[in-house]
């Protein structure tokens, strides 16, 4: 009798959890029922077109490393899709027209969960330039202007380090690698290991997993539902219509230039936060392109 009653109370607490899994929304239930599952693992990944040696065990398991710290990165990751929608259609065109590969636009994705923040050491942006590597490749930086939150010239500029680095290392992974452990760095390894490909070097523990964690972004991010995350088209940031306004002279008051626009104050540092003060000077007469949103801001 007691056996008969023990299994009765089981099967009411399994029916019980089966309803209340199904009452569950969206995201929870889809959780809820993968719970205990494998996490999807692909069978190949590239990265710019040259493939991650998956047979390698260190290298397949540094790979699910990511997968699985990034999948269950819920709200981060979401954010990092819905902010992709806007800022994608801004950074490839950039990247295809300096011959650069697509996949590095996720490289601004670990670099900065495309947003303009800082890093302890000081580094800003998309892309995360230091002041003098941002100056070194054209960027103005100064107390008035700082060019490392100017999405498109940053991007060029990041292209430009790109470039450079593959030239010298050969391949777009390494390229992907020395933005993270530096040049000097990667090559000082090289000589040490005597190997020249990312995948058979020993590195610092941030440059070891600096290319997984770009590879991730990408499967996750083109394969969203693989990995649990339901995202629906209205979900998405949508990319807002801006038009550009030449000034080639002081504004000494950005607020009532905003309003000369038609928008505020901070609108105007929404679209244009390489602004970094209230005022623009500008005796050398330099010309700057301003951002005004058309609508939907």
């Amino acid at each position: 009798m007691k056996t008969h009653k023990a299994l009765i109370s089981i099967l009411i607490v399994i029916f019980v959890s089966g309803i209340l899994v199904f009452a569950l929304p969206g995201d929870s239930k889809e959780k809820a029922l993968r719970e205990g599952t494998p996490l999807y693992f692909p069978t190949s990944v590239d990265f710019a077109g040259e493939p991650t040696p998956l047979q390698i065990n260190d290298v397949k398991e540094r790979l699910d490393r990511e997968l699985l710290v990034n999948a269950n990165l819920d709200a981060t990751t979401v954010l990092i899709i819905r902010r992709a929608n806007r800022y994608f259609p801004i950074i490839e065109p950039i990247l295809a027209q300096n011959g650069v590969p697509d996949d590095f636009k996720y490289l601004a994705v670990i670099e900065s969960g495309l947003m303009n923040v800082t890093s302890p050491s000081g580094a800003k942006g998309f892309w995360q330039f230091m002041p003098d590597t941002a100056r070194e490749k054209g960027m103005e930086v100064n107390e008035l202007v700082d060019e490392r939150y100017h999405l498109e010239k940053a991007t060029d500029a990041a292209c430009k380090y790109i470039l450079a680095a593959k030239a010298k290392f050969g391949t777009w992974t390494m390229a992907a690698a020395s933005y993270n452990g530096g040049m000097t760095g990667l090559s000082k390894k090289i000589e040490e290991q005597k190997v020249t490909n990312y995948y058979d070097l020993g590195l610092t523990d941030e440059t070891s997993r600096y290319v997984f964690r770009i590879i991730a972004l990408k499967e996750i991010m083109k394969n969203p539902a693989l990995y649990g995350f339901d995202i629906l088209p209205g979900d998405l940031y949508p990319v807002i219509p801006t038009k550009n306004v030449e000034v080639d002279s002081t504004i000494n008051d950005l607020t009532g230039f905003a309003v000369s626009q038609g928008i505020n104050y901070k609108i105007l540092k929404i679209h244009n936060p390489w602004l970094r003060d209230k005022k623009l000077l500008n005796p050398s007469k330099k010309k700057y392109e301003i951002k005004i949103p058309l609508s939907g801001y």
